[in-house]
């Protein structure tokens, strides 16, 4: 079967039964800016994240056919005047030479990696006593492997249990990408994702829990927030929430959130909310990288903290999204409540 190329999908599809809802895919291109990793199509709704892993996680925000073309994408646009091209590859390096209008040929070296090598990682291990579901993907960097079955991918020495994978995480510098492990550095994202695996070994589709793993211990997770005139919006940034074993109650007045994640960890925590909440009309729900919920507000007055605290917070008087008066934080439309619409008239 082909496989879609859409940015985010990558899945195999059955051409007979392709329809306008069977692929999500980001229909952007991917931004790094400091470190910081989002996509240009929903950097407004999923918020710039650090790790890669997480990166590759955000869901798609636009749905459509599979396709197996090429698929083109706006890429964040150069400097007016500068056009890189790779005019040579020697030395572990890739030579980009530019000629800007009117003036001399622009030269940039992209270097290698760094001379003193990065502290080595633990690498994981496939738990053949765990079974895998059809369609989960390689775990290793810079492999695309695809679960078939255990006498294809995981049995024995044929091709398919061959993967050739990125040891060390990926790195982007100066708008170069690459891997720590290797010295191949590119400049466009596609490109990125096609740098071969500089090791070869087996997949691994579930790995396998270490020693110290097997004792439960207790995390913290980020929680985030913003709102609107009726509805707050909480992330709470867990990756891999095991979906089964996790709950997520939300009550009038707080809501109470028990998290199961990898390693034997979990997150725990009971918040009382600023204000009153409708639980019916609220909701939940588990991602890649994160859980996601919406509460309904019982009222429109704006929430001044998500939790509820005996602080005296003096004459506070927020917008929606930010402390200001400028609206939500990336927002196209101006949000205020009723106290602040008085004061714009």
């Amino acid at each position: 079967m082909p496989r879609c190329t859409h940015k985010g999908c990558g899945q195999e599809y059955d051409a007979a039964n392709n329809t306008t809802e069977s692929c999500t895919y980001h229909s952007g291109g991917p931004v790094f800016h400091e470190g910081l990793k989002s996509w240009s199509c929903c950097s407004d709704s999923n918020k710039p994240v650090l790790d890669f892993d997480e990166f590759m996680n955000i869901p798609g925000c636009t749905t459509g056919f599979h396709t197996d073309e090429a698929v083109k994408t706006e890429a964040p646009k150069p400097s007016a005047n500068v056009n890189l091209k790779m005019a040579d590859s020697q030395a572990g390096k890739e030579i980009y030479t530019s000629k800007p209008s009117g003036s001399e040929a622009f030269t940039a070296t992209v270097a290698s990696p760094s001379a003193v090598k990065p502290a080595p990682t633990e690498e994981e291990e496939e738990d053949l006593a765990a079974t895998v579901p059809s369609g989960t993907k390689c775990r290793h960097n810079g492999c695309q492997a695809i679960f078939e079955s255990d006498e294809v991918n995981r049995i024995g020495n044929g091709p398919g249990t061959v993967c050739a994978y990125h040891p060390m995480p990926p790195i982007f510098r100066e708008g170069s990408k690459g891997y720590l492990c290797c010295k191949r550095r590119v400049l466009e994202f596609d490109e990125f994702l096609k740098i071969q695996g500089c090791k070869t070994g087996r997949h691994v589709f579930v790995p396998k829990s270490s020693v110290k793993d097997t004792t439960e211990q207790f995390t913290d997770c980020r929680i985030d927030h913003y709102q609107t005139p009726t509805e707050v919006h909480v992330s709470v940034f867990a990756k891999q929430v095991d979906k089964d074993r996790s709950s997520v109650r939300i009550e009038q007045s707080r809501i109470q959130l028990d998290l199961y994640l990898p390693a034997s960890k979990r997150f725990r925590k009971s918040i009382e909310l600023f204000g009153p909440v409708d639980p019916e009309a609220s909701s939940y729900k588990y991602y890649g990288t994160k859980v996601e919920l919406i509460l309904k507000k019982q009222d429109t007055r704006s929430w001044t903290l998500l939790e509820k605290t005996d602080r005296n917070l003096g004459g506070i008087s927020l917008t929606f999204g930010v402390s200001g008066r400028t609206g939500t934080i990336g927002g196209k439309d101006l949000i205020l409540d009723e106290s602040n619409k008085s004061r714009a008239s």
